[in-house]
């Protein structure tokens, strides 16, 4: 429909909890932006503010169209080989396929699931397709995502490098 929805806000939730956790120190906030008044990035920023996440600790990717764009842009832009992916269930099965697949050590952290039965069920269906795209974009087709640009730092985390 255009805007936040209680996927969305479940995800918020669990992310700004591994924050106040201490299990993330720095957030990569992932989506689309094809318009002026679609800005998912932007959105999950603002959310994570306003559930106590520091504004410095939060960095958008504008150019995450798809889940495949999102994990391969994290190595090749974002310099990152070792992640926390938060979403739901279905979802992060599918981000941790491509992440292994390029390489990447990542975990993830499953939000809870929606508690509308016709939504789950679209998803359910909507998942699945999405595999099937996975899997001809990974190991057929070879895609990249669409965008690449240059590499962006990440804010650094006290202790580490």
């Amino acid at each position: 429909m255009g805007g936040p929805n209680g996927y969305f806000y479940n995800r918020m939730d669990t992310a700004a909890e591994l924050w106040r956790a201490g299990k993330a120190a720095v957030f990569v906030v992932s989506g689309d932006n094809s318009s002026h008044a679609y800005n998912e990035p932007d959105w999950m920023k603002q959310a994570l503010v306003e559930r106590g996440v520091p504004d410095d600790r939060i960095v958008c990717d504008f150019a995450g169209l798809r889940t495949l764009d999102s994990v391969v842009r994290m190595k090749e832009v974002f310099g990152v080989s070792t992640m926390i992916i938060v979403s739901q269930e279905f979802h992060n099965e599918r981000a941790l396929a491509i992440a292994a697949h390029e390489g990447m050590e990542a975990w993830a952290v499953s939000a809870p699931d929606v508690p509308n039965r016709r939504s789950r069920i679209k998803s359910w269906f909507r998942e699945r397709a999405a595999r099937m795209w996975m899997m001809l974009d990974l190991w057929l087709w070879g895609r990249e995502p669409r965008f690449l640009g240059e590499p962006v730092a990440l804010p650094e985390v006290k202790g580490e490098k």
